[in-house]
């Protein structure tokens, strides 16, 4: 029987002993200057490629947003599938695009990102109803993180109105937590700049069940509290993201092996937290 996307996650953890997402988020603004001379499409592949390279080693997952993609055109579009398929299948690979459609229009988001660009996962928002992540939960191979408390300031101006079953992002917390269970594919996206959130939502989603994390890094959000309330008892269940501060850690000659420094720092941090846990 094909493995399903919840244990798929946790057995990529385990063996990578790393809860490391690197988010690649190519800023034309933002490139290293080594690269600054070259025409677009060569500069993004060789960007992506050199930050894929020496974060590999210390990488559970890779999360690409959508957006910077769409930035460079038809010459973007290729770029991202060709680094999806340079990751390869050892590590998760998320298309972070937060689809919120009609069942039959996110039944074609669905095999565009799995079936023609080749990733494991998609980020879902559920505002137009539960019935618009149902063509999801048809292949429990592949996953979808659905977005309960995201990481920019507005985020409690909808997600924390008070509902019966607590604040409306407990609440999505609670109906992903169903569906995992039901299908053995579905996670949940939680800001690390909201940090009070982690402590329900573990309690809740019980063990296995992964958090996808946003908000480390750049956005200044509490790594110690997302490690110590999100993990799972086994200390897994967590991609700790990080985009900006592993992708641009230097503009100059160095910026891979700065890349690189970057990802196997919040690697060893993350993993010293959780021993922290473990033995105190």
């Amino acid at each position: 029987m094909p493995e399903k996307f919840v244990p798929r996650v946790d057995r990529i953890l385990k063996a990578r002993d790393s809860l490391v997402c690197v988010g690649l988020d190519p800023d034309p603004a933002q490139m290293p200057k080594p690269l600054r001379r070259l025409p677009l499409s060569r500069q993004l592949d060789r960007f992506l490629d050199g930050i894929v390279d020496a974060t590999l080693p210390h990488a559970a997952a890779y999360k690409m947003q959508l957006g910077f993609y769409l930035r460079y055109g038809p010459e973007g579009f290729a770029s991202l599938a060709r680094v999806v398929r340079r990751i390869g299948s050892t590590r998760i690979r998320i298309l972070d695009l937060k689809a919120n459609d009609i069942p039959n229009t996110m039944s074609f988001v669905r095999d565009g990102a799995f079936k023609q660009f080749g990733f494991d996962a998609v980020t879902v928002t559920p505002w137009i109803g539960w019935d618009s992540v149902q063509p999801f939960l048809e292949d429990g191979t592949h996953g979808l993180f659905i977005v309960a408390h995201s990481s920019n300031p507005g985020a409690p101006d909808f997600q924390e109105i008070p509902t019966p079953r607590g604040p409306l992002w407990l609440a999505v917390v609670g109906e992903a937590r169903r569906l995992s269970h039901a299908h053995g594919n579905v996670g949940v996206v939680l800001g690390a700049t909201f940090s009070d959130a982690f402590r329900a939502a573990r309690s809740l989603l019980g063990n296995g069940i992964p958090i996808l994390v946003p908000g480390v890094g750049a956005q200044g959000g509490s790594l110690s509290s997302a490690v110590r309330d999100g993990v799972d008892a086994h200390g897994r269940g967590l991609l700790v993201n990080a985009s900006r501060s592993i992708t641009y850690a230097s503009a100059g000659e160095d910026w891979k092996k700065a890349a690189g420094a970057e990802a196997g720092r919040l690697k060893v941090q993350i993993n010293q937290l959780r021993a922290g846990l473990r033995t105190g």
